[in-house]
C-alpha cells in the first residue's frame, strides 16, 4: 500500500514540474518550431513519468529468506490500526476516484458512439453517420474511422470537404487517437492533480493546432478556404474522451488566428526540435536519476549487551543471556529503495538449553517495515543461556537492532 502510495505521489510530482515547465517553455516553442513542435513537447509528460520506474545501473540488495522467516512473520507482532488503516483507506480513496472517472470518460465515449446512429462507407473512405453528435471526428481506437455528419455534401464545397478529411487523416496518421487513449488513462490515475484538467484543455487544443499546420503547410494558398471551413462548421464542445474532433468552440479563434500567422523558418524550427529534444531527455534522466538521491549504503548493527546487565540484575542472574554468533538480517530491498531506516528493539527468549523460544517487538520507529527480517536473523543467532545459582537457566535480554543508510552512496 504504502510503495503504491509513494509510487502515485512521486508521479505527481513529477507531471507538476513537467506540466509548469512546458506552460513557461510554451510561447518560446511556438516562435520556434509552430504548433506542431508544441504539440511535440507533450512527450515529457509520460517520459518523467516512466524514467523512475526505470531500474538504476547497481546490484540490488537481495533479501535473504532464513528457514524461520515464515514463523517470524507470523509471530510479528500486530501493528498499530492507524499504521494500517490509513494507506489502505487512501488507495481506496485513489481506487475509487479513478474508477469513476474512467466509467464517467467511457459513458461518454459510449454515448457519442451511439448518437451517430448508423454508419455507411462513403467513397472518399470515410463514413457517414446518420445522426451529428459533433462530426466530423476520427472515431475509434483500435480501426479509427472518420466519421462524418448526414448533412457533410450539402454543408461544405468540395475543396472544403477535401481538408476536412485531410485533417481527420493527420489525427489518424500520427496516432492522436492513442495520445487521446493515453490522456484518458491519465486523467483516471492523477484525478486529483490540481493542474491536469489545465493540462488536458491545452494538450487537446495544441493537438488541433498542430493538426491543422500540417494540414495547410504543404498548401498555404488554402488557409482561407480552410478558415472558412472552420467558421462553417457548427460550434459544439467535444464530448467524445478519445475521438479526434474537427470543430471545437473554445479555440475557434485560436485556430482561425493561427491561419494568418502561421510563418516558419528553417533554422529556428532545428533549433525548436534540438531544444524539445534536449528538454525531455534532459529531465527525463533527472527524474530517472533522482531515485539514486533517494539510497545510500546500508549499515545493520545490533548491541547484544545494551540492555543485558539490567535485564539480567532485574531477574536476578548471575550472568544474562549472551550471543556467541550474530550473523546480520538483511537489508529490506523495499526500504532501501524508499530511503527508510529505523531501529527495532526485540526481546529474545532463551531456554535453559540455549534455544530460542520466542522473539517479539518490543517497539520500531517504523513499524512493519525491518520487524520481520530481524526476528527471522534473532531466530538464527547462537546463544549461551543465562546463569542463576551456577545453573542456567531461561531467560530474556533485549537487543536493539539498528538499520541505517549512509549519506553518500558508493559506486557498484
Amino acid at each position: 500500500m504504502t510503495e503504491l502510495l509513494q509510487g502515485v505521489l512521486l508521479a505527481s510530482m513529477w507531471v507538476s514540474i513537467a506540466v509548469v515547465l512546458l506552460a513557461a517553455l510554451r510561447p518560446l516553442l511556438r516562435r520556434l518550431g509552430g504548433a506542431p513542435l508544441v504539440y511535440r513537447s507533450w512527450w515529457l509528460l509520460p517520459l518523467v513519468m516512466l524514467a523512475p520506474l526505470l531500474p538504476l545501473p547497481r546490484v540490488p540488495l537481495v533479501e535473504a529468506t532464513p528457514v524461520h522467516a515464515l514463523g517470524a512473520a507470523l509471530r510479528a507482532p500486530v501493528l498499530p490500526a492507524d499504521a494500517v488503516l490509513w494507506p489502505a483507506l487512501l488507495v481506496a480513496l485513489w481506487a475509487a476516484g479513478a474508477l469513476l472517472v474512467g466509467i464517467l470518460q467511457w459513458r461518454g465515449q459510449r454515448r457519442f458512439e451511439r448518437g451517430m446512429g448508423t454508419l455507411q462507407p462513403r467513397g472518399d473512405g470515410s463514413w457517414q453517420a446518420s445522426a451529428d453528435p459533433g462530426l466530423p471526428a476520427l472515431v475509434g481506437l483500435w480501426s479509427p474511422r472518420v466519421v462524418v455528419g448526414p448533412d457533410f455534401d450539402l454543408r461544405f464545397s468540395a475543396a472544403e470537404r477535401a481538408l476536412i478529411l485531410q485533417h481527420e487523416c493527420q489525427h489518424r496518421r500520427h496516432g492522436d487517437h492513442w495520445a487521446n487513449a493515453a490522456l484518458a488513462l491519465l486523467r483516471c490515475l492523477f484525478w486529483f492533480h490540481p493542474l491536469l484538467p489545465w493540462a488536458s484543455r491545452r494538450f487537446l487544443r495544441d493537438q488541433e493546432l498542430a493538426c491543422d499546420a500540417r494540414t495547410v503547410d504543404p498548401h498555404p494558398a488554402s488557409r482561407r478556404l480552410y478558415a472558412n471551413a472552420l467558421l462553417k462548421a457548427q460550434l459544439v464542445h467535444p464530448v467524445a474522451p478519445m475521438a479526434c474532433h474537427w470543430r471545437s468552440q473554445p479555440m475557434l479563434k485560436e485556430r482561425i488566428a493561427m491561419m494568418k500567422e502561421h510563418k516558419r523558418r528553417a533554422l529556428p524550427w532545428v533549433t525548436g526540435q534540438v531544444l524539445v529534444v534536449g528538454l525531455c531527455m534532459g529531465l527525463g534522466a533527472v527524474a530517472w536519476a533522482s531515485q539514486a538521491g533517494s539510497g545510500g549504503s546500508p549499515a545493520i548493527s545490533a548491541e547484544p549487551f545494551q540492555f543485558a546487565q539490567e535485564d539480567a540484575a532485574k531477574a536476578g542472574l548471575e550472568r544474562p543471556v549472551t550471543i556467541d554468533r550474530m550473523p546480520p538480517p538483511s537489508y529490506p530491498a523495499s526500504a532501501f529503495e524508499n530511503n527508510q531506516s529505523g531501529e527495532v528493539v526485540l526481546r529474545v527468549d532463551v531456554d535453559a538449553q540455549g534455544r530460542v523460544s520466542d522473539v517479539r517487538v518490543l517497539s520500531a520507529t517504523n513499524p512493519g517495515v525491518f520487524d520481520a527480517v530481524s526476528i527471522a536473523a534473532a531466530r538464527q543467532w547462537t546463544y549461551r543461556p543465562a546463569m542463576r545459582d551456577g545453573k542456567a537457566v531461561a531467560a530474556a535480554v533485549r537487543i536493539p537492532v539498528n538499520f541505517a543508510l549512509s549519506e553518500t552512496v558508493t559506486g557498484q
